[in-house]
């Protein structure tokens, strides 16, 4: 028998297939044989009402009055939590490995929505002290609103702010998606599960990098390029790395680090301390320090002479 290129291609793509569904079964099923994801779309979108909601005016319609706010932020909310609800619902089911319409998941799902609903003021407040730190932080910003509208660092935390009330509510997998999706268009990395105080401002926000076990307290202000990361971590006795200990810094109230620095390690920055741009540290500081690296020599030669 001759085989034609067509029947070659179709055994081929049959042999790809089967190895492909082989590898999906073994790591991305529930068990049950049916696969039970977040829609990462569904869950932006969610994320973006709530943002409309928590900055009404800003995002959504931009065009409310005063008769049509209380409306429009009701209707706006009971549509980004029956959203918000059923992804919940859909990482709790694949993070337990359970099928796909398990009652006992959709319960856990709607007590964990109306818990995450009454946090919402609280978290907003949070955000308008965001906003006046971004306000009183930099001097090119002309007025409050332009920190909303067009800051990308205002942006992540935001993101972050909802993905940690969603992550200290023991949700699975939706606040990671959340946080790596403001990750993804601003830059900044932001682990909900840092602990992070209000009246935070990060300035031009791109390649900020704040860690899982990070604890930073009020009126903290960080610029581009800042790390605040893990120096190292232990290993169980089978190689494997050991999840959830602390391993990255605590920042106190009162603390700005400039662009560029790293701080690695479960090291206090105390209060008040300023780091300056490009250092590096992996221990901590007393209250009130100022850390800068050594002073930049400058050397000028003439006609050559010294190269």
């Amino acid at each position: 028998m001759i085989l034609s290129p067509s029947t070659l291609d179709d055994i081929e793509l049959k042999r790809i297939v089967d190895e492909l569904c082989v590898e999906a079964s073994q790591g991305l099923t529930n068990g049950s044989g049916r696969m039970v994801l977040p829609d990462r779309d569904i869950v932006a979108e969610a994320v973006e009402s709530l943002r409309s909601v928590l900055f009404p005016g800003y995002f959504g319609n931009t065009d409310l009055r005063d008769e049509s706010l209380h409306y429009y932020i009701g209707a706006t909310l009971d549509h980004a939590l029956h959203k918000l609800c059923e992804q919940i619902r859909r990482g709790i089911a694949f993070a337990e490995h359970h099928p796909a319409d398990d009652c006992a998941d959709l319960d856990k799902a709607k007590n964990v929505t109306r818990r995450f609903m009454g946090r919402l003021p609280a978290l907003q407040r949070t955000l308008v002290s965001d906003v006046e730190a971004a306000y009183e932080g930099d001097p090119a910003l002309q007025n409050r609103a332009e920190a909303i509208f067009c800051y990308p660092g205002i942006f992540a935390v935001t993101n972050y702010r909802i993905a940690h009330e969603l992550h200290v509510l023991g949700v699975p997998l939706i606040p990671r998606m959340i946080t790596e999706h403001a990750h993804a268009l601003t830059g900044v990395d932001i682990h909900p599960g840092a602990e992070i105080g209000d009246h935070f401002f990060i300035d031009h926000a791109t390649g900020v990098v704040i860690g899982e076990t990070c604890v930073i307290g009020r009126n903290v202000r960080l610029y581009q390029g800042v790390t605040l990361g893990a120096k190292s971590f232990p290993l169980d006795e089978h190689g494997n790395p050991i999840k959830g200990i602390p391993r990255h810094p605590i920042i106190e109230d009162d603390v700005i680090i400039y662009s560029g620095a790293t701080i690695l390690g479960r090291v206090v920055i105390g209060k008040g301390a300023s780091i300056g741009g490009n250092v590096w540290l992996t221990h901590g500081v007393p209250p009130r320090s100022q850390v800068t690296i050594g002073m930049v020599r400058e050397i000028g030669y003439e006609n050559g002479e010294g190269i």
